[in-house]
This record gives C-alpha cells, structure tokens and sequence, in this order.
C-alpha cells in the first residue's frame, strides 16, 4: 500500500502501537491515506493557514493535512495510546505539528494557533455536535477561525445543512446557516472505516461569514429557536406563548402564521421574530 508521506501505513501503525478502536471515545480510524488526503484538500489552500484537529487517533487525516501543505497543525489528542504514532509524524514533519494531550472541550487552543486558523477533524461521535455549537457561538463574531471541515454521523451533517420543511431541519441549521455557510462535500461509508460503525459519515464543510446573514441578538434567537423546535409538534402560538403575552401579534409582524409548526419556518423569519421579541415590551 502505498503512502502519501515516507511514514507507514496506518494498518501498519496501529498494530504496531497496539491502537485498537475504543467505543467509549467514540473512536473510528480511517485507514485510507487517499481519503484523509482529499479531506484536507476539502479545507482549501492550507499553506499560509494552522490548522486545529480534534481527535487525530494514529494521525491518517494529520498526515493529510501536512501533506497537503498545511502550515502548522494543532491536534488535540485524549487517547494517550496514540502519542508514540504523532509523535513520529511529528518528527516526519519538523517544527509543523504540535500535538496537546487532553480534552478537547477544556483546553483552550488559540495560546497554541497563530491566525489565519482552520478546523479539520474527524470528530469523535460523542463530542463531536457539542465542539460545533461551541465554534457556532463565540462570544464575538467573526470567530477564531475562517473555515471548518468536519466529519459526523451522516445524520448529523443533514441535520447542519437541513432547510426548512423536513424532519432534519431544526436549531443546529438555524444555528450554522445564520453565520456560515454550509454544506456536505463528502460521503463515506461505514467500510472506510475500522471499526466499521453502524451509520453512514459525511464531511461537512463551513466557511463562517463576516457578519450573520440577517441582525438578530444571539441569547434571544436561542431562546426563540429553543423554544420552538423542544416542542416542535405544537403551532408556534403554543410552543412560543411563554416568550410573550401576546404571541400570536408578534407572530403575524414577523410575518408568521400563528399556526404554523417550528420546521416551517425559515432562518430570516426566526431573526426578524427574535428582533421583535428584543424590542417588543411586555404586556
């Protein structure tokens, strides 16, 4: 099997450094150097950029990205298991991979990232939705970094770039397109991986925008969206009702029917509800 790198296969490392898959980590290896390689160049033109990577496991999707040019790479790693195989990359690659070994939901990376910045990973399954809403909701906009390019479970990439009508659409669609733009660029099956999990995976690319698509205040757009999509079988009269006294008025300023059902209703008419509800008084 040839490699995209002087470095071994990653069959070939992971027997060597005893890496089987752990479940608890939500850990699914992608062996296939090609496909890690035509991941990193779904993030674009790496050369000038560092890249964070969650989750690297034996490192097939950092070999990608170093191969394809990448700067510098930041992979956070939890599984001590893997370091020995990052540590070798990193030795394959002088001075362009720094690997941290922790959790990547309390360490803070931008002390190890010098701007411009992107986000590759394969993202664990079990922290994998948790980690985008955290990049979808810094405090300041635009955030941290230009791009992200993610893998998920093929439900949750439908579920980032859903519209509305289908049972797919919901808050972490309004949440994504409201300040990035989304959209699935690879798919892959459970055999690409070892071990092979029991759903489907898609690579979901998005490039977070200057500004969001249409003004809205983020706590009360959450607040709105919560609300709505929690009881998303109820007409948006009742789910919305304890938001305000007189509900169904705002509802029909922000030109939505009273009735209507949460998965009905489009991004820019959820901002223009969540402004109404900032400005309107109450009762």
């Amino acid at each position: 099997m040839s490699t995209i790198d002087g470095l071994p296969p990653l069959r070939e490392v992971i027997a060597r450094h005893e890496l089987r898959a752990k479940k608890q980590l939500g850990q699914n290896f992608l062996l296939d150097l090609n496909l890690t390689a035509k991941i990193a160049r779904q993030a674009g033109d790496l050369s000038q950029t560092d890249v964070l990577e969650i989750g690297p496991g034996p490192g097939g999707l950092t070999r990608g990205l170093l191969a394809e040019g990448a700067r510098h790479v930041l992979a956070i790693e939890k599984d001590g298991r893997a370091l020995p195989a990052l540590a070798e990359i990193a030795e394959a690659y002088p001075g362009r991979l720094t690997v941290l070994h922790g959790d990547a939901l309390e360490i803070d990376p931008l002390v190890h990232l010098t701007p411009p910045i992107r986000i590759a990973a394969n993202l664990p399954y079990n922290v994998g939705t948790e980690l985008l809403i955290r990049w979808l909701t810094p405090k300041d906009w635009p955030p941290f970094w230009q791009s992200l390019t993610l893998m998920f479970q093929k439900e949750v990439a439908e579920r980032i770039v859903a519209k509305p009508g289908g049972k797919a659409y919901g808050r972490l669609a309004l949440l994504a397109q409201w300040r990035a733009e989304a959209k699935i660029v690879m798919a892959l099956p459970p055999e690409a991986f070892v071990p092979a999990p029991k759903v489907h995976s898609a690579v979901v690319s998005l490039t977070a925008l200057p500004q969001p698509r249409y003004p809205a205040d983020p706590a009360v757009l959450s607040r709105v969206t919560a609300a709505a999509f929690n009881q998303r079988r109820k007409m948006l009269r009742a789910s919305l009702r304890g938001l305000h006294p007189d509900i169904e008025a705002v509802l029909e300023a922000a030109g939505i029917p009273p009735t209507a059902r949460a998965e009905e209703i489009d991004l820019e008419r959820f901002c223009t509800l969540a402004r109404l509800l900032a400005e309107a008084p109450r009762g």
